[in-house]
């Protein structure tokens, strides 16, 4: 399958600047990162992005991506013989040598780069989270080192060039065949690739300029975060690296059930009972509600199972689009132990009602159903 073009991956236009291209890479890689994202291509679309992202970051690698876009220009030559050049100066030993690592350059290991995201799970009461709140959390991250300010050399000295790669970071092995002259690069053993070599360290970081520490962060939690939910809090992640920018801390909303209420979404689900004269006489009842309590007025003859909706009692939609409601399911409470003389009304009731003795019932029950399949 033949890959994308790299701006349409970006969503970007052959003419995008160096900051568009970044904005680009770092809106879509949080969008895509499988830390985040669990969608099943994710991870592919998360990889398509970075490698989008590291050619067009490039200059050189931008320039032969706008000419040759994904073709390699050399594949596809003739014959050739020792020495030959083809064309645009690629010759016999640049050939072997592009192949071999020599045409590849590594990113320089001094530039500036983002610090990673961070995650931190929030749990919350279920009033918390329709509500929203303030709260101080601490979390642990890498923090400069303040005493030598994150060059990780001791104060009053400075890191110097590493004397064998010359900053870059990697060294070349050259190795002469009856081919030509091959190029292997490799991470310089002497700087660890990065570029530089530090002769006294810090002795508060011991040379690597960071510093564990707990971070004390003020988030505030906006109203109607639902369970899964996360909020990006920006530039709270690790801190960036050589001056890069810092990462961002994505906070995870676990939510406690509620003894009496239900959400689904932005609204609010509950059970109301009521007792067998309420439900066939009506009454005007107290409702509890997240905003307090309501009168509802109940109808009389009304059955288990009947819904009520109460509009705008229900969850702030965390976006601040409106509010949800809350619906109450009706259930008839049928009474367990009664008295000799609640049996006697309940049984004049039914004789009054003309719906006959419970054995009457019954066998009227079963002569419907006996008719329904005689076709009666």
């Amino acid at each position: 399958m033949s890959k994308r073009d790299y701006y349409e991956v970006l969503g970007l236009s052959k003419g995008a600047s160096k900051d568009e291209v970044k904005k680009a890479y770092r809106k879509l890689s949080k969008k895509y990162h499988p830390d985040i994202n669990k969608a099943d291509d994710a991870a592919d679309k998360f990889k398509e992005v970075k490698e989008a992202y590291e050619t067009l970051s490039d200059d050189n690698k931008k320039a032969h991506y706008d000419q040759f876009g994904h073709t390699d220009p050399n594949q596809g030559f003739g014959g050739f013989g020792g020495g030959q050049d083809f064309g645009g100066g690629f010759g016999f030993e640049d050939i072997f040598s592009s192949i071999f690592g020599g045409g590849t350059r590594r990113r320089d290991p001094n530039a500036p780069r983002q610090g990673a995201d961070l995650q931190y799970t929030m749990t919350l009461d279920f009033e918390e989270a329709v509500f929203g709140k303030e709260v101080d959390i601490e979390i642990p991250r890498e923090e400069t080192c303040e005493t030598c300010d994150g060059s990780g050399a001791k104060p009053g000295t400075k890191p110097s060039t590493c004397s064998h790669c010359n900053g870059s970071g990697q060294l070349n092995v050259e190795q002469n065949t009856p081919f030509g002259r091959i190029v292997n690069r490799r991470v310089c053993n002497y700087c660890s690739g990065t570029g530089k070599k530090i002769e006294h360290k810090c002795s508060t970081c011991g040379g690597s300029g960071k510093v564990n520490k707990r971070k004390k962060i003020h988030v505030k939690i906006p109203a109607g975060v639902d369970d899964g939910q996360q909020l990006r809090v920006s530039a709270q992640g690790e801190p960036g690296v050589n001056g890069g920018p810092s990462g961002d801390l994505y906070v995870v909303f676990q939510v406690r059930g509620h003894e009496f209420f239900e959400r689904d979404g932005d609204d609010i689900y509950c059970e109301m009972p009521l007792t067998f004269a309420q439900a066939s006489l009506g009454d005007e009842v107290e409702v509890p509600t997240l905003h307090g309590k309501v009168k509802l007025k109940i109808p009389s003859g009304t059955q288990t199972g009947t819904k009520f909706r109460l509009r705008g009692k229900g969850v702030p939609n965390v976006r601040g689009y409106g509010q949800g409601d809350q619906h109450i399911h009706v259930r008839v409470i049928t009474p367990t132990q009664l008295t000799e003389k609640q049996k006697q009304l309940i049984r004049e009731f039914s004789d009054l009602s003309g719906h006959g003795t419970p054995d009457e019932q019954h066998d009227s029950f079963f002569a419907k159903v006996k008719r329904a399949f005689k076709g009666d």
